[in-house]
């Protein structure tokens, strides 16, 4: 009897082992080795009309010495930003007259605004000088940094949000709104071309863009010991590869992944954003591209939109002449695959989501 049983054992075993599939640590490895396979994915540099294979929903890159576009996808398209609202809340708290030596202390309020954001390092009860706040806030971009220092100039969260509203109206971003000051929420919106004025503006601000270039910043907490390190979530500027002149990333899950950015490329000074990116890198991937396809391309010339918005004129970027740029006349046609008219915000947009730089 037990000779009978042991085959039968020895065989059901062989079964098992047949219809059960590699072991458990050999799944995991095969995991892991096609999340290498995804991340490695090679996008080829150009289409196949040689244009910059530029992956984001929504993309311009913009000659920022005489106006117009080098390129363009969906430029005008309305899209939630993330974080990149927070070069806007810097303008408004600098231009309200922050006092870079004075000091807030990180409270409950600060944390419930942040709820839903990438982990904060600026825990409640600490306290950090406005200076240390705002570089928190643009190079880590940690969302507990905004209300801070909307409190260091009497605003509440929503008084902030407002304020940055009110402002990017007067410079003339007329598809620019905020419902919150740190772009958790996804009514936080802008276009790809209005993302690149906001940044302008925001270069034209000494005190920022001294911040934007800085790769890494130790923050010094006034009442605990131990330093805060933190490292700017723009790869561009940790890198060193290219001459980058400032920007600002944002994700949250309805936005996707975003950056805008000003840059030396060769003889040409540029803007780029990209709005809604899939994967993390790839805002960077799309940057590296654009660059690459302009350094070979040197024959071509921006275009100017024929619809190119109203506004004042646009502040010069810190490396320029001090005179500002003037706003293109719209006399030439579109550049393919620009939109006519501003799309509507993606489906969801207002609710929070979870955010990442």
């Amino acid at each position: 009897m037990l000779m009978v049983m042991r085959p039968l054992a020895l065989a059901a075993a062989a079964l098992s082992t047949l219809f059960a599939g590699p072991p458990a640590h050999a799944r995991r490895a095969h995991g892991r080795s096609h999340a290498r396979a995804g991340k490695s994915r090679a996008v080829p540099p150009l289409t196949r009309d040689g244009q910059p294979n530029i992956q984001a929903q929504a993309a311009v890159i913009m000659d920022l010495q005489g106006g117009g576009d080098y390129f363009a996808k969906n430029p005008d398209a309305v899209r939630p930003i993330a974080s990149i609202s927070k070069l806007m809340a810097a303008l408004v708290v600098l231009d309200s007259g922050l006092k870079m030596d004075g000091t807030q202390t990180i409270t409950a309020e600060d944390r419930k605004v942040a709820t839903g954001g990438a982990r904060s390092r600026l825990f409640e009860g600490m306290t950090l000088t406005n200076k240390d706040l705002l570089h928190a806030m643009l190079i880590a971009s940690d969302n507990r940094a905004v209300p801070a220092l909307g409190r260091a100039i009497g605003l509440r969260p929503d008084g902030l949000a407002a304020a940055m509203t009110r402002k990017a109206r007067a410079l003339g971003l007329l598809h620019t709104a905020f419902q919150d000051p740190t772009g958790l929420d996804d009514g936080n919106v802008s276009t790809p071309r209005e993302a690149i004025r906001m940044l302008r503006i925001a270069l034209a601000n000494p005190t920022i863009s001294e911040i934007l270039k800085k790769a890494r910043y130790v923050a010094q907490p006034t009442n605990r010991r131990g330093a805060i390190e933190y490292v700017n979530t723009d790869m561009l500027v940790r890198t060193g590869r290219w001459q980058v002149l400032g920007g600002k990333t944002g994700y949250t899950d309805i936005a996707r992944y975003c950056l805008v950015v000003a840059a030396k490329i060769g003889d040409r000074e540029v803007g780029m954003a990209f709005l809604g990116a899939e994967g993390k890198l790839t805002r960077f991937g799309d940057f590296g591209r654009a660059a690459d396809w302009l350094l070979a391309r040197p024959e071509v010339k921006p275009q100017l939109p024929a619809h190119a918005s109203a506004g004042p004129a646009q502040a010069a970027l810190p490396t320029q002449a001090a005179s500002p740029a003037q706003a293109a006349p719209p006399t030439q046609a579109a550049p393919a695959g620009q939109a006519a008219t501003p799309a509507p915000a993606p489906a969801g947009a207002g609710a929070t989501q979870q955010a990442k730089p």
